[in-house]
């Protein structure tokens, strides 16, 4: 079967709003990086997907005149199979994502990348729902800790644990990064 690593929005960006703290980044990038590297190891093809959105100018990080739209440093360097450029939070919208992945035969995706419960989730329902297998990488995910409607805060541990309780089994199968490598390897 063939499989792609899709890596969702692991951006700079992020690093400029003001929610980014460092507390889970080196867990994530030890898991993200062994990831690419089972990945490159094994042959599967990476596609990097960068988030980009708002006004065209230098003060929106997500802009790419801002200079922020570019891989977190701290993820291993690495020539992407192809890139793709989002404006909404499923990769799979408007950026022609779906296409390049029909037309190479791919059949089953592995996500990774930020924010765990947003464009990772989403776009796993997405793919879900267009028919392509999902093995999803909680571990080679990351998120931040979001204020909830009463003010308490709602950790990025129990969103984490949220998003893996509403994907597994319906939409994706939740695996480590080794489990997604051998996974990938079985196919």
């Amino acid at each position: 079967m063939n499989t792609c690593l899709v890596l969702i929005d692991a951006q700079e960006s992020f690093r400029q709003r003001p929610y980014f703290t460092a507390t889970d980044l080196p867990a994530y990038v030890a898991a993200q990086n062994a990831l690419i590297d089972g990945c490159l190891t094994q042959g599967i093809p990476i596609v990097r997907v960068f988030h980009v959105d708002g006004p065209a100018t230098v003060d929106n990080p997500f802009s790419r005149e801002s200079g922020w739209v570019r891989p977190l440093a701290e993820l291993r360097d690495f020539e992407p199979t192809a890139t793709f450029y989002k404006s909404r939070h499923s990769a799979l919208v408007g950026t022609g994502l779906d296409v390049w992945l029909t037309q190479h035969g791919i059949q089953k995706l592995i996500i990774s990348g930020i924010r765990t419960e947003q464009c990772c989730e989403t776009t796993t329902r997405h793919a879900s729902d267009l028919g392509w297998q999902v093995d999803y990488c909680l571990d080679a995910t990351l998120t931040w800790d979001m204020q909830q409607l009463d003010g308490s805060t709602l950790s990025a541990a129990d969103i984490k644990a949220r998003t893996a309780t509403v994907l597994q089994g319906r939409f994706a199968a939740l695996c480590s990064v080794q489990q997604a490598l051998e996974r990938a390897a079985a196919a």
